[in-house]
């Protein structure tokens, strides 16, 4: 009989513990399970160095979304980025998107500046406004190798 109630209580017991594991997974990765929070809109970069999926979509330093996807449009040779939009947050047509740096050496992260604009983005449609990253590795060989031949 004591037998059958300790190995009752272990299972209960790891039972918890897998319950527990799962909902830090999907706590942890952001996942999404009943219904999603988010509306997509896409912005397309001439450069989108350093932007990779989840990274965070800011507005006045308060992150709105994430970054789900970046993929190159090989006809035109541009970058796409889609992003997850909390859907409490309403994006006005003339939004601009910017690619920023944590820091001087951190990640990097899509900062929106908002419009005046009284239309708003719907899911799916494009921000038109963008600036690719200021790539400081080019501007210091552009300085090192115009200063050479001085």
């Amino acid at each position: 009989m004591k037998k059958s109630s300790i190995e009752t209580s272990v299972g209960l017991f790891v039972l918890i513990g897998i319950l527990c594991v799962g909902y830090l997974t999907v706590k942890l990765g952001k996942m999404e399970l009943l219904g999603d929070n988010y509306y997509s809109v896409y912005a397309d970069f001439n450069s989108a160095t350093g932007l990779k999926g989840g990274a965070n979509v800011e507005m006045a330093g308060v992150k709105i979304g994430q970054i789900e996807d970046v993929v190159l449009l090989p006809n035109i040779k541009i970058a796409r980025v889609k992003l997850k939009i909390d859907n409490d947050i309403s994006l006005s047509v003339d939004v601009i998107a910017s690619v920023k740096t944590a820091g001087l050496l951190g990640d990097r992260y899509l900062s929106l500046t908002p419009g005046g604009s009284d239309e708003y983005l719907a899911a799916g449609e494009r921000i038109e406004e963008t600036e690719s990253a200021l790539d400081i590795e080019d501007l210091i060989s552009k300085y090192v190798f115009s200063s050479e031949g001085e």
